[in-house]
């Protein structure tokens, strides 16, 4: 699935920017995406927690295997309207939507309490390496004709349907709670979470960071006018942070952070600000790469922490609910970043853009360590326990 969505996102990038070389409207792309997630949400977690966690995700792929199709066809006719590639990006938002407190939901409740932080660790390892692969390939294959990324993806989307369909275990049930359905059960995983400190600092930390340094939705401009390096050179750069994330998912698989999970966080968000500061001025390819690897290496620690943080802290029965209030977050740090960096980079300059976001991002862990305290002294992810709801 991963590697389809990567495929797809480098294609998209170029085609997209081609139409009038404009950086906003990879912003419109991103701002797309994110519309449908505020509304969606709720109600896709309220749905998690009430019926079988693999039918919702399998009804997200199949959304994304028709997003997938409808690309195929609108690049068939020339692919020179924006208006195709917004509402298109608006059903990936909707697809995501729906499927991701599910497929976020599965993962603690097929393995055991002890066996989480693993498992989320080798859960990233096969995200990341379709995420190194799928830029890297989708780059090869548009530039021998890019239909050919579209009809591949499709595939590749119908079998992780067939494989989520397939899905069964022990552990696996319908988790609904006796609380009737309604605002109170909906608002369920927002209560929790704003109570819950240590947790509303963990995610909303990566809101604002991802936010702020959201600069690799402007990689196609990188390429083609401060690189120019290509759709194959889109690709390695795109692929670049999932090389080091990649790296990090595969340590931390082999040996799990033992140490104090919260200082590590911190540090961890420092360093993904001074790597996008480093590859935003870079005109340098080899820099630029190495940079966007170091950015994508400690942000695979942050991730890991965090989702980890997520399931042990939350009770299974809100499980659902609480991923989606998350998944807003972490969207809307995706999406609205890439918006947000393509009105400033609009403004102010490429360069500018990613630079200026990296330096706040710096300034946003520092003083995270003030504002959530919980957060900033949290110690081993595997002495954490569900909160009582």
């Amino acid at each position: 699935m991963r590697f389809a969505e990567n495929m797809i996102a480098v294609a998209v990038g170029w085609q997209v920017y081609a139409i009038r070389r404009n950086p906003l409207d990879l912003g419109l792309i991103g701002l797309a995406e994110f519309i449908p997630l505020p509304l969606l949400a709720l109600p896709a977690g309220q749905l998690a927690d009430r019926v079988p966690r693999r039918l919702v995700a399998a009804t997200a792929l199949t959304i994304n295997i028709a997003v997938a199709v409808l690309l195929l066809v609108v690049t068939l006719h020339g692919a020179t309207q924006l208006w195709p590639y917004f509402a298109l990006a608006a059903g990936n938002g909707i697809a995501g939507a729906t499927g991701v407190p599910a497929f976020g939901a599965l993962t603690p409740e097929l393995v055991p309490p002890e066996l989480v932080a693993g498992a989320m660790a080798l859960r990233s390892v096969a995200g990341q390496a379709a995420v190194v692969i799928g830029p890297a390939i989708g780059g090869l294959l548009f530039a021998w004709r890019p239909e050919i990324v579209y009809g591949v993806a499709a595939a590749l989307f119908a079998v992780a349907l067939l494989a989520i369909l397939a899905l069964r275990g022990a552990r696996m049930r319908v988790v609904a709670s006796e609380e009737p359905p309604g605002l109170e059960s909906l608002l369920g995983g927002i209560r929790f979470m704003l109570r819950t400190r240590m947790l509303l600092g963990a995610i909303s930390l990566d809101l604002f960071a991802v936010l702020l340094g959201g600069g690799v939705a402007l990689l196609p401009v990188y390429a083609r006018e401060i690189l120019d390096v290509g759709p194959v050179g889109l690709g390695v750069l795109r692929a670049a942070p999932a090389v080091g994330a990649l790296a990090a998912a595969l340590i931390l698989t082999r040996r799990p952070l033992r140490h104090a999970a919260g200082p590590t966080l911190m540090v961890a968000v420092g360093i993904f600000g001074a790597a996008n500061m480093v590859w935003g001025a870079s005109k340098w390819l080899p820099l630029t790469l190495v940079a966007l690897a170091v950015a994508g290496f400690v942000d695979m620690y942050s991730v890991n922490i965090r989702s980890t943080t997520v399931a042990l802290v939350t009770p299974n029965e809100l499980r659902g609910r609480v991923i989606a209030v998350e998944m807003v977050f972490i969207s809307a740090s995706n999406e609205l970043g890439a918006f947000e960096s393509g009105v400033v980079a609009s403004l102010f300059g490429t360069v500018t853009c990613v630079v200026a976001g990296g330096a706040a991002t710096i300034g946003l862990a520092l003083s995270w360590t003030k504002l959530f305290p919980e957060l900033a002294r949290m110690g081993r992810l595997e002495d954490l326990k569900p909160e009582p709801v």
